[in-house]
């Protein structure tokens, strides 16, 4: 079988995905299908939240078994994102993409007769492990399939997505607990459902063609392609070559900056806002505000905004602009907290308001970035290790902040988390690259290259 890809003739199809319907289609179910994980991963992570308070009571939780329920899913995210990774480069996309949606499956259903806080911990812990796998799958599946001028467009849906999800979970949980009383359990239980429409909807989607390629079946992945991708794409197809996976090459003098940027990037957005959304309800009674709860769902609204924003904005405006002006803003808001937080329960609100906006602006590059700057034979890998990388910081802040209320008070809680999102916005402006209507196979150039065109 050939080991490369042959030119494909014709005249360039900008605008081809737009011409032929069924690529259309299949394009758009793909990302509605990947987008479908994503809401499962932030439904699943924005209900322990809401129910925090009645299953504290109704389990008689200790402040430290808060922190570790409330960060199990994270800790799990932590050691599913590398192995999902890995195999995902190993044995395919495809099969994996069915696997983690089978996990999520049984650990939803599994939410429903959970006893005790270690029981509960245990689920969530593997429902993470599937997070962490869908994330290091599913993205490098969908930038493998995307056109250069609806990459970024599609990847940052992902984002929305998650928030939608997140969000979903709390008007429900809202509803439930509020309205009709019903218990924790079922709170929790109810993203069995979602879990199962997504898992249906899964089944036959086609493999990668740079996967196929990267393990040397090229006459397989240029049908594939030619059946489902733009030309542009499939004429793309020739800088792909068959290349062993190594997890160390993520650490070579040739992506190492590339890993370190994700990295970075991602734990910066995200540890700010899962300590701060996971007990979003506590942080803004402590503040002051009477109804932390309601609160808490306007936030969250909030940020389905911001990603909405990003998502229409990113190919017209740029990576960059949409990656680092926004940490920095989201910084000054949570300042603006910690020194005046004795002021007004309004000022508080607000503020907290302005970090959600544009913290989930910037957030949805931690959807983008992580598929693009890998080749393909270190995709999932990448994903995987940076999904890793992010959820340490995730979950020890999840973990640490109510100890941190506690010990230190919210404003010096708040001005730690301005200080996380000030590294970030430093670190973002040296690394950052500029990926915005290039070929993937020039986005996952090494850093130095796609640098020097920013600079």
């Amino acid at each position: 079988m050939n080991s490369s890809v042959s030119p494909v003739s014709g005249p360039p199809a900008q605008s081809s995905a737009a011409q032929d319907p069924r690529k259309k289609r299949f394009l758009y179910k793909l990302s509605g299908v990947i987008a479908g994980g994503m809401f499962i991963d932030g439904f699943i992570l924005g209900g322990i939240g809401l129910v925090m308070p009645a299953l504290t009571s109704d389990l008689s939780l200790s402040a430290t078994w808060q922190g570790l329920i409330g960060a199990s899913a994270l800790i799990g995210i932590f050691f599913g994102g590398p192995l999902g990774g890995y195999f995902a480069d190993k044995i395919g996309r495809k099969p994996m993409f069915i696997v983690d949606l089978s996990i999520f499956l049984v650990g939803s259903a599994a939410q429903f007769l959970v006893a005790d806080g270690m029981q509960l911990f245990i689920v969530r812990l593997l429902m993470g492990m599937a997070i962490g796998a869908d994330y290091a799958i599913g993205w490098p599946l969908l930038v493998e399939f995307s056109p250069a001028r609806l990459r970024g467009k599609l990847m940052a849906f992902q984002e929305v997505a998650w928030y939608v999800g997140y969000l979903g979970s709390y008007a429900l949980g809202y509803v439930m607990s509020t309205t009709i009383h019903v218990d924790w359990r079922i709170i929790l239980g109810m993203s069995t459902i979602p879990s199962l429409i997504v898992f249906l909807l899964r089944l036959g989607t086609p493999e990668s063609p740079r996967w196929l390629i990267s393990k040397g079946r090229t006459e397989e992945a240029l049908a594939i392609a030619q059946e489902f991708m733009e030309e542009d794409d499939v004429r793309d197809l020739q800088n792909e070559k068959p290349v062993r996976p190594d997890f160390r090459k993520l650490f070579s003098p040739q992506y190492f900056k590339s890993t370190f940027f994700v990295c970075m990037y991602w734990v910066t957005n995200v540890t700010p806002y899962f300590a701060i959304g996971t007990f979003a309800p506590i942080v803004l009674e402590n503040l002051g505000l009477e109804d932390g709860l309601t609160g808490a769902f306007v936030l969250n609204g909030v940020v389905v905004a911001g990603s909405v924003a990003a998502m229409f904005l990113i190919e017209r405006l740029g990576r960059r602009k949409l990656s680092i002006p926004p940490m920095w803003i989201a910084a000054v808001a949570l300042v603006a907290i910690g020194l005046f937080s004795h002021v007004s329960p309004a000022i508080i609100l607000v503020s907290f308001m302005v970090f959600s906006f544009f913290n989930a602006i910037s957030t949805a590059l931690t959807g983008v970035y992580p598929g693009e700057v890998f080749p393909t034979e270190i995709r999932g890998a990448g994903v995987g290790f940076a999904t890793a990388f992010s959820r340490i910081g995730a979950a020890a802040g999840t973990f640490i902040l109510p100890l941190s209320v506690e010990g230190l008070g919210v404003g010096v809680t708040m001005l730690i988390a301005a200080g996380i999102c000030v590294l970030g916005a430093v670190i973002s402006q040296y690394l950052a690259p500029e990926t915005t209507g290039v070929s993937l196979s020039a986005a996952s150039a090494p850093l130095d290259k796609t640098l020097a065109k920013v600079n």
